[in-house]
């Protein structure tokens, strides 16, 4: 594919970052880290990778802002979006964006390099630990929840459900 493993990886988790760089450099890549939206669209102009994996979620603002300038600079870059509010609509957005893949956290460094690494257009494998039916409710809720601006009550309008019942839903940790 690419001959040279140059590699843009942003995300605001410096611990995170700094390990990922660290397991995808033992893997031949040539890691850049950037840990804002920023830095990353700075560092993608310099690089001009030809791999990435951004995190969807930066304190300053939104992955995609990022994914849009490294396409601006390397159009056949390799793409992963990563982030800990995996939903169908950001994952949508993603591929729209440029993302050739998009992984929830806490993804493991081995589907990480495999997406990077998988030929264009091939279909992914199927995942080996796909979401519970309670996994893909609770990210339903969360993601109507999110577009009513965090609203419990016009959420539990909308979901047609008890605004308590809501709250006790909400108030659990999300199901594996």
């Amino acid at each position: 594919m690419n001959e040279t493993k140059t590699l843009l990886i942003v995300d605001d988790d410096e611990i995170f970052l700094n390990r990922l760089g660290r397991s995808l450099e033992r893997k031949g890549f040539t890691p850049t880290l950037a840990s804002s939206v920023e830095e990353g669209k700075k560092r993608a102009a310099e690089v001009s990778p030809a791999y990435a994996v951004v995190d969807l979620r930066l304190q300053d603002g939104n992955g995609l802002e990022v994914v849009e300038t490294i396409r601006n600079v390397n159009k056949d870059a390799s793409i992963v979006m990563l982030t800990g509010y995996g939903n169908i609509a950001s994952a949508v957005a993603a591929v729209k964006a440029g993302a050739i893949d998009y992984l929830a956290k806490p993804a493991n460094v081995e589907d990480i390099a495999n997406a990077l690494l998988a030929d264009k257009g091939a279909t992914p494998p199927p995942p080996e630990n796909p979401m519970s039916a309670d996994r893909v409710r609770w990210e339903h809720i969360q993601r109507v929840y999110e577009l009513c601006d965090h609203n419990v009550s016009e959420t539990a309008r909308r979901l047609n459900m008890h605004r308590r019942t809501l709250q006790r839903i909400m108030a659990k940790r999300s199901p594996q």
